[in-house]
This record gives C-alpha cells, structure tokens and sequence, in this order.
C-alpha cells in the first residue's frame, strides 16, 4: 500500500484561482481573504492522483507535493 504524499502550501504564493479547491475539497479550502487552506498535509494514497492534479493545475506553484514518509510498523 502507497503511503500517499506531504502537501504543503505556499500562501504568499496563493492568488486564489481555486482550482485546488475544485480538485481535492478534502484537501484544500480558500479562507476568507480566498487563499489557500490545507485541510489535510498528509491525504491517504487514495487523494493522491488528485492532490497532484491540483499541484499541476495551480498557477501561481502555491502547492508543493512529495512523497509521504514510510507508514509506521
């Protein structure tokens, strides 16, 4: 089993374009000044395909993607 990814935003980055947040709602979410909220910085692997979906569609290179440290034995 994949042990997912760490998402890790950057919010002086951010212009607020959304489309993290239309990717991966369970992930990302805009606060009140409409910039990016990372809702979960480590997804299940089963998030995976759309957190990278959302890092490859954002504009600004708010997002940061790499892979999850080994699962706990």
């Amino acid at each position: 089993m994949s042990a997912g990814v760490r998402v890790s935003t950057d919010r002086d980055r951010c212009i607020g374009a959304g489309l993290c947040v239309l990717t991966a709602p369970d992930v990302f979410e805009h606060d009140d000044d409409g910039l990016v909220t990372l809702l979960e910085p480590e997804p299940p692997a089963e998030r995976e395909q759309d957190v990278r979906l959302a890092h490859q569609l954002c504009p600004a290179r708010a997002l940061t993607v790499d892979p999850a440290g080994p699962e706990p034995a």
